[in-house]
């Protein structure tokens, strides 16, 4: 039986470029995103290894607090809001629509699994007109451990009705396609610009440059097309 898709959401799914003239206007430059979201995901894991549970959405606003002390400045409540809300309606990458519905025509199962909470989750996907695509959108805050922690992709296989080996994780971020193989699925890496796979972790089956590429090889491997 072919394996269950299961899809982080930010960066995977969406494009966070979108936040950059926020930044740009906040902090008079757009590169201070990727400094955020890297603050971002090490306060996560802090909070993840020390089982010391926040949920992801006020991780991300005491990360911009950080940024914005690092580089000397006191954020404003306007740009602080703006770019929080702004991750609730990211776009999706351009050819993430198509590759999930070539997927779904396929006959494979697609859900999604994030960090952030179940609300946010679902107001991302319905905003960025995805939601429809998933038979279930799956949140970490509900066994409050986040990813790479096992619980949350266990969790969702359990939830999907299968066992962790039959989920495929589908991410953007090395860190989460090893979270997922450690906790017994298998993976597929989406190598988008800037993003590489860890030499120390193991190596997933599926690469590809896009979700399109992805989405090719999960055919041909899940179902030998």
């Amino acid at each position: 039986m072919a394996r269950v898709c299961v899809f982080d959401v930010n960066e995977t799914l969406l494009d966070l470029a979108a936040l950059d003239p926020l930044f740009a206007a906040a902090f008079g430059s757009p590169g201070v995103r990727r400094e955020w979201f890297g603050q971002l995901l090490q306060s996560a894991f802090v909070s993840t290894i020390t089982e010391v549970y926040v949920d992801f959405g006020t991780i991300g606003g005491a990360a911009l607090e950080m940024v914005a002390r690092r580089h000397g400045t006191t954020l404003a409540a306007a740009d602080r809001d703006a770019i929080l809300a702004t991750m609730r309606a990211l776009p999706p990458h351009p050819e993430v629509a198509s590759a999930l519905d070539r997927l779904a025509a396929a006959g494979l199962r697609l859900a999604a699994l994030t960090n952030s909470t179940e609300a946010v989750a679902n107001a991302q996907l319905t905003n960025a007109d995805l939601a429809s695509r998933f038979e279930r959108i799956l949140s970490a805050d509900t066994v409050r451990r986040l990813k790479p922690a096992r619980q949350p992709y266990r969790a969702a296989a359990e939830a999907l009705g299968v066992e962790i080996g039959a989920i495929r994780h589908v991410a953007a971020h090395a860190w989460d396609v090893t979270g997922a193989m450690r906790a017994g699925a298998a993976a597929a890496f989406v190598a988008r610009p800037g993003m590489v796979l860890d030499p120390l972790a193991p190596e997933p089956e599926i690469v590809g440059a896009d979700l399109s590429e992805v989405a090719d090889r999960i055919i041909e491997v899940e179902l030998g097309a």
